[in-house]
């Protein structure tokens, strides 16, 4: 399978981003423990779901087929299970483009060494995004 990218989490934000990367041609398989998860999937969607715990290297392996990523995205809930992740798909599987989500910016400092890893920072974008409007308007002054 080409073009693969796995998306761990089927919240709002991986769902989205599994729907669209679907839309794009991309095989996307999306992993969630929680089987109602894939509802927020967009129809028609044309990946693969596997429910599951994505800590599971097993499943990551045998179902989710981890090995062959081009991509991951982790998106869960959880900044430890994401953080776990993003060492487990860096140092053991070698998956070459990782990108994973962190509600709390000092999980930077945990993820520096790591090949192929980079963050978002929700907080820290919509914080951003905020000063930059008000020295928009102060700039407009």
């Amino acid at each position: 399978m080409k073009n693969k990218v796995v998306i761990i989490g089927c919240g709002r934000l991986g769902a989205s981003i599994a729907s669209y990367a679907a839309s794009q041609s991309l095989n996307v398989i999306v992993v969630d423990s929680n089987p109602a998860a894939f509802e927020r999937l967009e129809e028609p969607f044309s990946g693969f779901t596997v429910a599951g715990d994505a800590t599971d290297q097993v499943l990551l392996e045998k179902e989710a087929y981890i090995q062959t990523a081009e991509a991951a995205i982790v998106t869960t809930g959880n900044d430890n299970v994401n953080l776990y992740l993003a060492h487990l798909l860096s140092r053991i599987y070698e998956v070459p483009e990782i990108v994973v989500r962190f509600d709390d910016p000092k999980y930077q400092e945990l993820i520096k060494d790591l090949k192929g890893v980079n963050a978002v920072y929700p907080f820290q974008l919509s914080f951003e995004k905020i000063l930059s409007y008000k020295e928009a308007k102060e700039d407009a002054k």
